[in-house]
């Protein structure tokens, strides 16, 4: 015992230097892997935060013109059966397709529903989307331009009336809101159900979405700011003489019909919530995302802090902090005050279905879920358009009857 304390003692000089050498060298080598998981997981957090425009997700490999077809690149999506559309340049900025005709491990033949001719020409890189319908007049209803007044200025919507059982316009609307990246355009597949049903559709715009205002900063609040806008057009149906007004909000408006259905002072006016897709919970939603991308456990999570927190709001040029805790729905399932229903594919493969599940589960009084399968993210409709508008008819006719009792 005690020669080996002498020994320890009595360590050369060189030795006592190397070893604070190596301290040295750790301790800088940790500062830089602390510093470069700052650095990654700002650049996350501002990307979930910053408005993107649409992003090529597939490739167009060919154009059989005689025959109507188009053949693209597989994937998870481009093999979907179904309605859909494709956002490309060139002579068009977008075209639709339909069913499958063959597929192969890496393309996907489909027909077009869009008249191709041998003069167009149409970029290799494109989009597939859900949004089938992109401009109001394919819908062949009757419908105006708006502009509603929000905290931030005009936000442009597009309005269908409906007939009510009388004839006389309808006091029952519904306030349709777009998701993440996308614009008021998602959500025209839904006004032929609302409108079969008498229900008026007014298609909003909100802060940052590229249509309406922009905020100082430019950023999304994933619901935090932007009900704002959404309760102004509720106060508009109002002011209109709306009576009864339903949300329904696709993956982040979601979040958004949420947020408005437990903060709004019209409360009262609202005679329910459809979900289509939706993020309910946005740890949920993040902590997929970052696994899907193969982003590290620590990034992620440093990324989730930053946004929620004083120092990374400055940072990142937020007004404020996500307030996540706020925005998870689930926690705040006690809240909820009006009917939901919930439509959500299992394998939506963007916004995860579970917090879809908890909340059914911590309100069946309040809350149905319809399960689909194969579907993915927003594309339920496109699917199965006969299913989708078969469980919205049923549940407004439910709403109804007990309006009427």
């Amino acid at each position: 015992m005690g020669s080996r304390r002498a020994g320890a003692a009595g360590a050369s000089p060189a030795a006592a230097a190397a070893v604070k050498t190596s301290i040295v060298a750790l301790a800088g080598a940790l500062g830089l892997t602390l510093a470069a998981l700052g650095t990654v997981s700002m650049r996350v957090a501002r990307k979930v935060v910053t408005p993107a425009g649409r992003v090529p997700d597939t490739e167009l490999l060919a154009v059989d013109v005689p025959a109507q077809t188009v053949t693209l690149s597989r994937t998870d999506d481009t093999q979907l059966p179904g309605r859909y559309g494709l956002f490309t340049t060139g002579t068009a900025s977008y075209v639709k397709v339909g069913a499958v005709l063959s597929l192969d491990g890496t393309s996907v033949k489909r027909k077009l529903l869009t008249q191709i001719t041998p003069d167009d020409r149409l970029s290799a890189a494109a989009a597939f989307s859900g949004w089938y319908y992109d401009a109001p007049e394919e819908l062949h209803l009757p419908f105006r331009t708006e502009l509603v007044g929000s905290p931030l200025g005009p936000c442009p919507a597009w309005f269908f009336p409906a007939d009510g059982p009388t004839g006389a316009p309808s006091d029952t609307w519904v306030i349709q809101i777009h998701g993440r990246g996308t614009t008021r355009a998602e959500a025209l597949r839904a006004v032929p159900v609302f409108h079969a049903a008498g229900i008026s559709s007014l298609l909003v715009s909100y802060r940052n979405d590229g249509e309406a205002p922009r905020s100082r900063t430019g950023t999304y609040m994933l619901g935090a700011t932007e009900w704002r806008d959404v309760d102004a057009a509720v106060g508009a149906a109002r002011r209109r003489g709306a009576k009864r007004v339903f949300l329904m909000g696709w993956s982040m408006g979601g979040a958004i019909a949420l947020q408005v259905a437990l903060n709004s002072a019209h409360r009262d006016l609202i005679a329910g919530i459809i979900l289509e897709s939706p993020a309910i919970d946005w740890r949920v939603v993040l902590d997929y995302q970052a696994d899907l991308l193969r982003i590290p456990a620590p990034v992620a999570t440093t990324a989730v802090r930053a946004l929620d927190s004083d120092w990374g709001s400055r940072l990142l040029g937020l007004n404020a902090p996500i307030p996540f805790d706020t925005l998870d729905v689930v926690a705040r399932a006690a809240e909820l005050r009006h009917p939901i229903l919930i439509l959500h594919s299992d394998d939506d493969g963007f916004v995860p279905a579970d917090a879809s599940y908890q909340l059914a589960q911590a309100r069946p009084d309040l809350v149905e879920l319809e399960v689909f399968q194969v579907a993915r993210h927003t594309k339920l409709w496109n699917y199965d358009p006969e299913r989708w508008t078969r469980v919205i008819r049923d549940w407004l006719d439910r709403r109804a009857a007990g309006a009427g009792s």
